[in-house]
């Protein structure tokens, strides 16, 4: 007796499908799901800073002022002419603006110079191990951790010209002035807001290069020093340059975080911060909200975003030139 047996026919996959594993919803929906999850956030981030800007923008081009607060979209166009009068350097506005912008410049550049090496020299001193490390680490971070306003209204204070804590020091005590100075107004509340900022900016970066300085290995200093290298050749050599995408990324974001600040200045000073110590952020504060001119302000606003921008594009391409030099 012969039993007949029924094989399923085969069937061939076309030419150029071979070994290619059919799609599956499941593992579609997997891919997609965390950007699905993330939408929500980007689209209140986009709406959060993207239609401020685009507001902003159109405001610049508007002649409005305290009498369209009401309804702002009725003021008429102006053009092109805040953009005249915020440049227009021979006039007070533009002169006021371009003294704002200098002194911003110069605020800024020292302050990020402060930080960076007061962060840097205090992260290689803490790869150290000694006793009572960590507990330097968390005092180190406090200034970062504070809220602004809590920390800034305790330097008004201490700047105060009777009963300061700073006059204290430097005259009663130390006796390095004649007289008690005056740090919140004239020339020297400069140096009082630059103390301030980089008090508050340095753990920062002190946070950042501790955190770099992790990813050098340790050989490289245990083979320097067999080769007689000290400490001084070894952060020349080994630490600055393996440091170097870490501090890119860190000047950059204390350049921008520095230039923009308006809380310290704000807190420290009031409303009308001294001429010594006019930061563009609040000068434009001023020109927008004391002086009820949005359109002029708006479109100081929007010439600060372009220089930024400019700058940023130009760092950036900087940095890429030198790494790609420097990986060739």
């Amino acid at each position: 007796m012969t039993t007949t047996t029924l094989e399923e026919p085969v069937h061939k996959a076309p030419p150029g499908t071979a070994g290619r594993e059919p799609r599956r919803p499941g593992r579609l929906r997997r891919v997609s799901l965390p950007y699905l999850l993330l939408l929500p956030a980007l689209l209140l981030e986009l709406l959060v800073h993207l239609i401020p800007m685009v507001i902003g923008i159109v405001m610049s081009f508007k002649e409005l002022t305290q009498f369209y607060i009401r309804d702002w979209g009725t003021a008429p166009w102006s053009g092109l002419a805040n953009y005249k009068v915020s440049v227009d350097f021979d006039a007070p506005v533009g002169e006021a603006l371009l003294h704002s912008f200098l002194v911003t410049v110069g605020f800024t550049l020292l302050s990020v110079a402060l930080c960076w090496l007061i962060g840097t020299a205090a992260a290689i001193y803490m790869q150290d191990t000694f006793r009572g490390r960590g507990l330097l680490r968390a005092l180190f971070l406090i200034p970062y951790a504070l809220p602004v306003y809590a920390a800034v209204i305790t330097w008004v204070f201490m700047f105060q010209h009777d009963n300061g804590l700073v006059n204290h020091v430097l005259h009663d005590q130390l006796h390095l002035t004649g007289k008690p100075s005056f740090w919140l107004i004239g020339d020297n509340s400069f140096y009082a807001l630059l103390t301030v900022s980089v008090w508050k900016g340095w753990p920062f970066a002190f946070l950042i290069v501790m955190a770099g300085l992790q990813n050098i290995p340790g050989e490289l200093y245990e083979a320097a020093s067999l080769d007689g290298a000290g400490i001084w050749h070894q952060i020349r050599r080994i630490t600055l340059p393996s440091l170097r995408p870490v501090n890119q990324v860190l000047l950059l974001v204390l350049f921008l975080w520095t230039f923009n600040d308006f809380n310290t200045p704000y807190v420290l000073f009031g409303k009308s911060a001294p001429e010594a110590a006019d930061l563009i952020s609040v000068h434009i504060y001023q020109a927008s909200f004391v002086t009820w001119n949005f359109g002029t302000g708006s479109a100081m606003s929007v010439l600060l975003l372009l220089f930024l921008l400019v700058v940023t594009g130009a760092y950036l391409l900087l940095t890429s030139r030198g790494r790609r030099s420097a990986d060739a």
